[in-house]
């Protein structure tokens, strides 16, 4: 048989097999509850005894959570806590003498009877609290020396501190449940990709090449002389690569590694679900993106409703000022140049008199102790502007800016992107100090998904605002409409980027691609005024018929610590990087001595102070 027939009837011979039928079967039907104690020595978890276990023997494994006058201890395992009751007669002296011994944190073994409570020491705020385990036999599996910190949710500790001893701080139920619910979320969506749209798990190289533009990539030196690795901030050329090679559908839970300072919401390495699809547009990865969301959403966070609106990057700056608005709140900024335009205030004209001169505003409800414009009872205006304004021009200013009593203005004017983002930032102070006032403006309860459409291709260098960089990266295709503005005026190309943002944090970002190979090299050599020979293999691959095609990164972290509420993603990460990028606990980065540079043909130049302290 041929090769091209064979693979025609591949997919009608597995869906026919009875085997292959009942494994898709199973992938689209309710998953059953997982067994926590297969292949293990303990009958059940910490956290799953229930009333109903009465009578029963059971065998538990856990850390001594607490201890109690010698009468009783909680033992913690993932998943809940169950009290195990020390007995207190002689026949069991040695159980009680061990047990009752044990440093808190400790490791254990217990053996015993599950037992209701007696009436009224039942605990409604424990799972289990309706019972508990009267101890027959006990082991020591591991005694704890003191530890830094008690592992409790409540117990305040320093980041510092966390990240030190991260083992430790992975015992706390919330590191636990965020842990596994970010498990059950990326396992949800290999399902959604693979099991039903036929996507391939494919594994990326870490060890490559520098990309130009783009963040900072990490160089791993090599043993030939002068020449580095690059670890990629994305797999963007691989996949890329992949649709040329005619995978059509990829996917890859990737890690990425940029070299930057970390922030709340950025690590130095980080992971990201990645995905590239071949004959695909625009409109088509949105609905992908949408479904794969809505498939592996925790139950317990609610449902989210698709499709998700659209805005594009004009429309987003002028009414948020930011390119990633938080749209769970009001307090849009609003232009009021034709308001104002008659008015004798000085500054408002001289912006007026440019031609991206604007004045816009933002209205902060009952913000009075904030400042500027603040609407009195009688409907009148107090503010150091007004003696500037007539009644006619105020009462048009309250009913363009929607004013109600107390509320505030707060004003600004000049060039239009500025003004924009200045008054972009001031909403997002503003409704942190009117939540610190008790006003709930946000609430981390509810999901606003937004795509943010219609970039520019390209923007100014900051360093040099006569030359161009890309928006995002080299390897985005231009707005159909805007072809032809490519090649004479690139400054006002929208691109066919798109990206996903959740509740004002940008959460995924991608585009479809320039597939042809001449547009990419006149992209790279006469626009960014990059060598194109760094990309002579992605340029030569286009050459060999590359389809058209697009892709995404959802950043994984970021979506899970939004999920979860959690203030960083370092919460969601088991092993994270500080705010400065180290590993506190392994104290990495560190040093290597110069036979271990040898190899390399790299010398390292000490700066004076260090070489102070290393001779010391």
């Amino acid at each position: 048989m041929a090769l091209p027939r064979l693979l025609q009837l591949l997919p009608r011979v597995l869906l026919a097999r009875p085997g292959c039928g009942r494994l898709l079967h199973r992938a689209a039907s309710a998953p059953t509850a997982p067994d926590f104690s297969s292949f293990v020595a303990r009958t059940n978890t910490c956290g799953e005894l229930r009333s109903a276990h009465v009578g029963q023997e059971v065998t538990l494994y856990g850390w001594i959570q607490y201890q109690r006058q010698d009468l009783f201890l909680v033992l913690r395992d993932f998943q809940g806590l169950t009290q195990i009751l020390i007995p207190q007669d002689e026949a069991h002296a040695h159980v009680k003498k061990l047990l009752a011994n044990a440093p808190v944190e400790s490791v254990v073994r217990v053996t015993g009877i599950v037992c209701p409570r007696p009436p009224g020491q039942e605990n409604p705020k424990m799972p289990t609290g309706d019972i508990e385990v009267k101890a027959e036999t006990a082991e020591i599996l591991n005694s704890s020396k003191k530890l830094p910190f008690e592992i409790k949710d409540f117990i305040k500790k320093s980041e510092a501190l966390r990240m030190q001893y991260r083992y430790l701080d992975l015992r706390s139920f919330q590191l636990q449940y965020n842990l596994r619910l970010r498990s059950q979320v990326v396992m949800r969506m290999r399902e959604y990709l693979c099991n039903l749209h036929g996507f391939v798990d494919v594994e990326t190289p870490t060890l490559f090449k520098r990309t130009p533009g783009g963040a900072k990539e990490f160089l791993v030196p090599s043993r030939e002389v002068g020449k580095f690795y690059s670890l990629p901030q994305s797999p963007q050329q691989f996949k890329q690569l992949l649709m040329v090679g005619g995978l059509d559908r990829y996917f890859q839970v990737a890690r990425c590694y940029r070299d930057e300072g970390s922030r709340p919401d950025r690590q130095p390495e980080f992971t990201q679900i990645d995905i590239e699809m071949s004959f695909v547009d625009q409109a088509g990865i949105q609905r992908l993106i949408e479904g794969l969301l809505q498939y592996s959403w925790p139950e317990e966070r609610g449902s989210i409703v698709t499709p998700f609106p659209s805005m594009t990057y004009e429309d987003a700056l002028a009414d948020y000022g930011t390119d990633k608005p938080d749209t769970r709140f009001g307090m849009k900024i609003v232009d009021i140049g034709d308001s104002l335009r008659r008015s004798d205030i000085q500054f408002v004209q001289n912006a007026l008199s440019y031609p991206s001169g604007t004045v816009k505003a933002i209205c902060i409800p009952q913000g009075m102790e904030i400042v500027e414009i603040i609407c009195r009872p009688d409907g009148s205006l107090k503010s150091l502007l007004t003696k500037y304004l007539g009644e006619e021009e105020q009462s048009e200013l309250i009913q363009v800016l929607g004013m109600l009593v107390d509320d505030v203005v707060l004003l600004a004017a000049g060039e239009h992107k500025q003004v924009c983002s200045a008054l972009g930032s001031l909403r997002l102070e503003s409704a942190d100090l009117l939540e610190a006032a008790g006003l709930v403006l946000r609430d981390p309860r509810t999901f606003h998904f937004l795509w943010v459409v219609d970039f520019p291709l390209f923007l100014p260098k900051e360093e040099n605002p006569t030359e161009l960089e890309s928006a995002h990266h080299p390897f985005t295709a231009p707005h159909p409409s805007d072809t032809s503005l490519l090649y004479s005026d690139p400054t006002k190309v929208r691109s066919q980027h798109y990206d996903l943002v959740l509740n004002g944090s940008e959460v995924g970002g991608g585009s479809i691609r320039i597939h042809s190979a001449e547009q990419q090299r006149f992209v790279l050599e006469k626009v960014l005024k990059e060598d194109s020979e760094v990309l002579s293999h992605l340029l030569e691959a286009l050459e060999c018929g590359a389809p058209p095609h697009g892709g995404i990164a959802l950043g994984l972290d970021r979506l899970i610590s939004l999920i979860v509420d959690a203030s960083s993603i370092r919460d969601v990460i088991a092993f994270p990087k500080s705010f400065r990028g180290r590993d506190l606990m392994g104290n990495a980065p560190d040093y290597v001595t110069p036979e271990e540079l040898e190899p390399y043909h790299i010398q390292v130049s000490w700066p004076l102070e260090e070489k102070e302290a290393k001779k010391s």
